[in-house]
């Protein structure tokens, strides 16, 4: 199995899914705090590139996931169908 190297941002160290096509941080981001739900990208149709990564929140150290995407429409089309498990 591969190692996953970790991205530092100025508000995350991310973790790359290794599903993901786009190994990318796109500008536009949403933090979930649910750091095991499984979310399936591929299910949400989106218009743009995007990336999901494992994540630690660096102000507050919360666990969670952040999925990145090229689009800002993407982001409301992750924002109204994503519910967590």
């Amino acid at each position: 199995m591969a190692t996953a190297k970790s991205i530092d941002t100025t508000e995350y160290k991310l973790f790359p899914s290794p599903r993901n096509v786009h190994r990318i941080v796109f500008e536009h981001q949403v933090f979930v705090p649910y750091p095991y739900a499984l979310i399936v990208m591929d299910e949400f149709y989106f218009k743009g590139r995007y990336s999901l990564f494992s994540a630690c929140r660096l102000s507050d150290g919360k666990m969670g996931q952040v999925a990145t995407f090229e689009l800002p429409s993407d982001v409301e089309i992750f924002n109204k169908k994503f519910t967590p498990d």
